[in-house]
């Protein structure tokens, strides 16, 4: 996408919404200034805040820098997403600085709305697929963060699992009591020899030892 340079007398404020202030919120700083520097956008102002799935955005920290920006003036976000919490709020909060004749700029996709028509085109048939991927893979985020900071485990669960002969265990006893013989067991359970041996080594079982009379 081509952009145009605005000139750095204008106010430039970057909107940081996160879900908790970590690592990747320093990321995302050191991602807007690079971005910043890059397009000649002049001295950045942050404004941040923690996201929150429940409040409009006409409560939050988004609404007054928008009040504050004039025409002219540019507003930078990480990706499009983070200007609001679903389709409806980033298509609200787009259509206002469209209005006000505020530039915004998305780092990633390299987003730019400013005042010209092809800006406006471009965006319009591109951002609604762009702003909903990137909503729903931050909601997923944002529920495995929550998980993680209430002590859940993440992941697949660690352990053995459950086998078949579980349920055979105590026959298998009786048949391992009375000398039959690992192939013959398995066979009658449809496994193999060595899968038997590692669920009865598992099990703490052992093959009983046959005496033989002289």
């Amino acid at each position: 996408m081509t952009t145009q340079t605005v000139p750095s007398a204008r106010k430039t404020v970057a909107y940081l919404q996160e879900a908790a202030r970590d690592q990747s919120l320093e990321k995302s700083k050191a991602d807007i200034l690079h971005f910043a520097n890059q397009h000649d956008l002049g001295k950045v102002h942050f404004a941040e805040e923690l996201a929150s799935g429940r409040i409009p955005w006409r409560e939050r920290r988004i609404a007054g820098v928008l009040e504050e920006l004039q025409a002219n003036d540019v507003i930078i976000v990480t990706e499009l997403s983070r200007l609001g919490r679903s389709m409806l709020e980033c298509m609200e909060i787009l259509s206002l600085v469209t209005f006000k004749g505020i530039y915004v700029y998305s780092v990633k996709g390299n987003w730019q709305l400013d005042q010209s028509l092809q800006s406006k085109i471009s965006l319009a048939f591109s951002m609604a697929t762009e702003i909903e991927r990137d909503l729903i893979s931050q909601k997923i985020k944002d529920g495995l963060r929550s998980k993680k900071a209430q002590g859940m485990k993440m992941g697949r669960p660690k352990g053995p699992g459950k086998s078949k002969l579980d349920a055979f265990q105590p026959e298998i006893e009786r048949l391992l009591a009375n000398g039959f013989t690992k192939k013959s067991i398995a066979q009658r359970y449809s496994t193999t020899e060595a899968n038997l041996s590692n669920w009865m080594k598992k099990h703490g079982l052992k093959k009983a030892r046959v005496v033989r009379s002289s």
